[in-house]
């Protein structure tokens, strides 16, 4: 399902139906999930329908950009060491309409219910879409419409073992990359201390011939503050 096409177009895999028709000279997007439906008129000629995974924080609407990982399980890191898992995240279904000059979102729709929660004191703390996910010490199967793989590196830099129970992440410059049946990320994790880390992307695909995904953040031409995330309400 993820990739680029052409006009005129037509997707059907599981309970999603993507297409771009033509009807009476015009153009016309229409997408369906379930009882979620969308219909758009498109102006264009030289054009292409792009759908690729995209930042799991913006639906049902832009509640927040943060993403919150709770472990099913605590982990427990050892002094001054890197260690790797991997974890399961979220997906959100981005279409984009690309142009030579241009690309612009079209629809985003999330096949997994959103949760939410607070990260932190409740007059100081963060908003953050909430996901659950066992821990693997190796790559896991996905569904790839609704989850992808992160793999994360943490790195415990203070001389004492740490007890790591989430992790939460800034979702605006966040680096996904996709194949037909896979979806991924790289993330970091710097504990400075017992209780306090700061998380980070990795710009590179877990696996040979991933394509990026177009964030979409740049997509809309948001301006961006910073990428990295201080946990310091807790681990």
């Amino acid at each position: 399902m993820y990739g680029s096409y052409d006009f005129p177009v037509k997707i059907e895999l599981n309970e999603i139906l993507i297409s771009v028709e033509k009807e009476n000279g015009n153009l016309i997007y229409r997408r369906k999930f379930g009882d979620d439906e969308v219909e758009k008129i498109l102006l264009a000629e030289d054009a292409k329908l792009i759908v690729n995974p995209v930042e799991p924080v913006n639906k049902p609407v832009e509640v927040t950009s943060f993403l919150q990982i709770e472990f099913s399980r605590s982990v427990v890191v050892e002094p001054k060491s890197t260690r790797h898992i991997y974890l399961k995240f979220p997906v959100e279904i981005g279409v984009i309409v690309s142009s030579p000059a241009d690309i612009e979102v079209l629809d985003i729709f999330a096949p997994v219910k959103p949760k939410y929660t607070l990260y932190g004191d409740p007059r100081n703390g963060i908003i953050c879409k909430y996901w659950k996910s066992n821990i693997f010490s190796s790559i896991p199967g996905i569904d790839p419409l609704k989850e992808g793989v992160m793999e994360l590196t943490i790195k415990n830099k203070v001389n004492e073992w740490v007890t790591i129970t989430r992790a939460v992440f800034n979702g605006v410059e966040m680096k996904i990359y996709y194949s037909e049946d896979f979806v991924s990320m790289k993330a970091l994790m710097d504990v400075s201390s017992k209780t306090v880390a700061e998380t980070d992307f990795i710009d590179a695909p877990l696996k040979a011939g991933m394509k990026k995904s177009i964030e979409i953040y740049t997509a809309r031409k948001i301006p961006i503050v910073g990428k990295k995330l201080e946990m310091e309400w807790g681990l």
